[in-house]
């Protein structure tokens, strides 16, 4: 029931890292695949979605990305992803979305700029080591950018991982060799609690999607408030609503959320003074 998260740095041998970890554990590795499920949700082209995430989209495309739902959407694959279990998922912010629950191990693999470039070079077939450098400061600035945008956190913040591992002095056996160790070690093991956990987070993650996928419900409204009691399953929506029929969507969407049990509704409608 191996969970494992890890970041994705350019030229830090971290895909060597990745595939020999999957390979030892037997688990799927997850890296691009999320990318389909997203732009589908956001109404988008997977091109234009992946462009945006390299940082690599037009002025025009920037402008055409809803970052809020990014972020939404993108967490609700994660979570459906650690549900199943036996994953090491690379990218994403995974890292920092799953951070919470227990039995995930988060890894970082990094390395200086300098080893990262000559490693994009061999990789990459770049010649000159400046344009290498350029490359990676590049990926650099824009994973630091998406991750600040999308999560408001800082991808080289220590307290984000159980480890973090320089491939300069750590080969990548060895680095396998540690990430198995501490996957194997009994506080990395699922609980009920951690595993209730997750169960909470990704209940929660599903009602705010389909709130923000319809129509009636997915304009902004700061007050309203989703919270979930772990132990009945009960959900409770409270704060403003523009009208009857957010209201009464609200909770029609969120009864049809598998796992809610029941639907507290405490959404007061006020209507706006803009409005007929």
């Amino acid at each position: 029931m191996a969970i494992i998260t890890m970041t994705r740095e350019m030229g830090s041998l971290g895909r060597d890292v990745a595939l020999g970890l999957a390979d030892r554990l037997g688990l799927e590795l997850v890296q691009h695949e999320l990318v389909e499920h997203i732009a589908e949700k956001m109404h988008m082209q997977e091109s234009s979605v992946n462009r945006f995430l390299e940082g690599k989209s037009s002025l025009l495309e920037r402008w055409g990305i809803n970052e809020n739902d990014l972020s939404l959407y993108t967490t609700e694959e994660l979570l459906d992803v650690a549900t199943r279990g036996n994953v090491l998922i690379r990218g994403w912010g995974a890292t920092y979305v799953l951070r919470e629950i227990a039995h995930v191990t988060c890894v970082r693999i990094c390395a200086p700029v300098a080893l990262r470039a000559r490693n994009v070079m061999d990789r990459m077939g770049i010649a000159d080591l400046e344009v290498a450098r350029k490359e990676v400061r590049r990926n650099d600035a824009a994973y630091a950018r998406r991750m600040q945008h999308l999560f408001h956190v800082d991808y080289r913040d220590p307290m984000l991982y159980d480890m973090v591992l320089n491939t300069e002095h750590v080969s990548v056996e060895a680095c396998i060799d540690m990430i198995v160790s501490m996957t194997a070690r009994p506080e990395n093991q699922p609980t009920p609690a951690s595993t209730g956990r997750l169960d909470h987070m990704i209940k929660l993650a599903h009602v705010r999607s389909a709130l923000r996928r319809s129509e009636i419900t997915s304009r902004p409204t700061p007050s309203l408030t989703i919270e979930l009691d772990p132990e009945s399953g009960e959900l409770l929506l409270s704060g403003v609503a523009d009208d009857q029929a957010f209201k009464d969507e609200a909770e029609r969407l969120a009864r049809e959320v598998p796992g809610i049990a029941s639907v507290r509704n405490e959404l007061i409608v006020v209507r706006s003074v803009l409005g007929p």
